[in-house]
């Protein structure tokens, strides 16, 4: 027990210094003290002891004190080399003349576009540096999405010795593989940034695949792709609507298929492939110069042109995918089983419209006017799940209301609940007051407009505008301005143009994930009602 004063020090201030304490403990770290425990599989066949409970071999022995006195000096205890990303400069740039409130576009060429902010909050030596590098030839087919993953994952593999270093110095970098090429990011003190960058374009461009690591990373990513199947049912059913909603989709299967045709030469020749053309868009934010940034995206081009000889894309080949539009008051149902799982899974998603100012702000504040009447009705009152979540999905430009359930029940059921549920929501919107209506759009206009707490956060932010290409870096008080105009009759026809059951715009798809013991499961069906619960009567669905 620590009185309330003494919480945060608990046991970890210590309020008096002991010398003799610690000369006590420092007599006691001597040769004849310590006990040495080896752990290898080239000592099987030489223990003669098994441990009682996990019946572990093993063998216990005393070293003597002639092999103590003649103990030579291990060449392998060593310190470990300069760490050449260990910062020395900390100083925080004074704020350009030209510095702006938002990412600014400093470079618009052929081969690269560049956005900048110098950073004006957080007034840390740190900065993040962001990179898409687009290309066609990145996910054109399941073979050529498994190629981009291998050599990503081999190129990391290749890096890990040197990334140890730097990831001790205080800088990380992230490199993926995405449905447009390839993202990598530098993130931490900006003083040695360069160095790591310039190693890993460097690296990139002039990768040499190591036969061996190349089988071992592929086997293990063909492991990956089976233990799928073992996710749970509420990710299958985001996995499976994200396959039905995406312009171009490559299933697990396609890959795993697929994976039997990459081989050694086949990788070398797409990884030239691949860097022959692309087109590189970047943010690079925090603290650096304007002049800092134009010189870091300029040794990126000059690597990749040097090394790999790239060349720009051509303008129609920068295309992002789309979304699939759905037809007013179509319902679309689609089922899957889950081979390992005895649960059910389902996403229930109700297309909106495309993303805009208005259109986000409708869809955000009926999702915060249902979310904990949602919670409340089907994960307390009806018990449908651990599992129960409502929220706004987006994608490719387009949004929609989503549900998300996993549960004992039927997908069919749980159809019926999450029906019977938004058909509530109208009467309780309807006679919500004024008062409470506000308090939603307060709750939401605080939520929105929290400023991030870290550098990394806040580039986050920017970068998601930048990716989807939308790029309303003022989007929180663009948005919110918009919310307070809002009123009560907005969301209700908000509701009953797009969500309701004889809504004329209603856009549905439902997945239905079964339970691996489930051999089939209807659509749609009619279920007593349960008067300990008092559940709201479900509407009748289209057959």
């Amino acid at each position: 027990y620590y009185p309330i004063e003494e919480v945060l020090a608990a046991e970890y201030l210590l309020e008096e210094f002991r010398p003799d304490l610690i000369e006590m403990v420092l007599d006691k770290l001597r040769p004849e003290n310590v006990r040495v425990a080896i752990v290898s599989k080239s000592f099987e066949g030489r223990t003669d002891r098994t441990e009682d409970w996990y019946g572990t071999q093993y063998k216990q022995e005393a070293i003597s004190d002639e092999k103590w006195q003649n103990a030579d000096l291990n060449g392998k205890f060593k310190l470990p080399m300069k760490n050449e990303f260990i910062p020395t400069n900390f100083e925080i740039l004074p704020l350009e003349k030209d510095a702006t409130q938002y990412p600014a576009l400093v470079k618009d060429t052929a081969m690269s576009k560049l956005w900048f902010k110098q950073d004006d909050k957080f007034f840390l030596p740190k900065a993040c540096l962001n990179f898409e590098f687009f290309s066609p030839f990145a996910y054109v087919d399941p073979l050529h999405c498994n190629m981009a993953y291998l050599y990503l994952e081999l190129l990391k593999d290749s890096l890990n010795e040197y990334a140890y270093a730097a990831e001790l110095a205080g800088l990380n970098y992230d490199l993926q593989n995405t449905i447009y090429g390839m993202y990598l990011s530098v993130k931490g003190y900006n003083d040695k940034q360069h160095i790591l960058l310039k190693k890993i374009i460097e690296k990139m461009a002039t990768f040499e695949i190591d036969e061996k690591r190349f089988e071992i990373i592929k086997e293990a990513y063909m492991r990956s792709l089976n233990n799928f199947r073992a996710e749970q049912p509420h990710q299958h059913a985001m996995y499976y609507l994200r396959l039905l909603m995406t312009e171009v989709a490559w299933t697990k299967d396609e890959l795993k298929e697929a994976l039997d045709d990459v081989t050694l030469p086949r990788l070398k020749a797409f990884i030239a492939q691949l860097l022959s053309r692309l087109h590189i868009e970047a943010l690079l934010h925090g603290n650096i110069t304007k002049q800092a940034a134009l010189g870091i995206m300029q040794m990126v081009e000059d690597t990749l042109i040097e090394h790999a000889h790239t060349k720009p894309l051509l303008p129609s080949q920068l295309v992002r995918y789309r979304e699939v539009q759905l037809p007013d008051r179509g319902w679309f149902v689609y089922q899957q089983r889950n081979e390992v799982h005895n649960n059910c899974g389902i996403e229930i998603y109700y297309q909106t419209d495309m993303q805009s100012t208005s259109e986000n702000m409708f869809l955000e504040l009926f999702c915060q006017i249902i979310s904990e009447p949602c919670f409340n009705t089907l994960r307390t009152k009806e018990q449908l799940g651990y599992i129960v979540f409502s929220g706004p999905r987006r994608a490719n430009g387009i949004q929609g209301l989503r549900f998300i359930i996993q549960s004992e029940k039927p997908p069919h059921y749980l159809e019926s609940r999450v029906e019977a549920f938004l058909k509530t929501m109208e009467k309780c919107i309807e006679d919500m007051t004024e008062e409470a209506f506000q308090k939603h759009i307060q709750a939401l206009a605080i939520r929105r407009l929290d400023k991030p707490k870290k550098l990394s956060a806040e580039c986050a932010k920017y970068w998601g505008e930048i990716i989807s290409q939308q790029y309303n870096f003022d989007r929180d008080n663009v948005e919110v301005a918009y919310l307070k105009t809002l009123t009560k009759d907005d969301i209700i026809q908000f509701y009953k143009v797009l969500l309701a059951i004889d809504a004329p715009r209603r856009h549905k798809v439902s997945v239905h994930v079964l339970a691996r013991e489930m051999d089939s499961c209807p659509v749609v069906g009619e279920f007593p009602c349960q008067n300990d619960v008092n559940l709201a009567p479900a509407p009748p669905l289209p057959q």
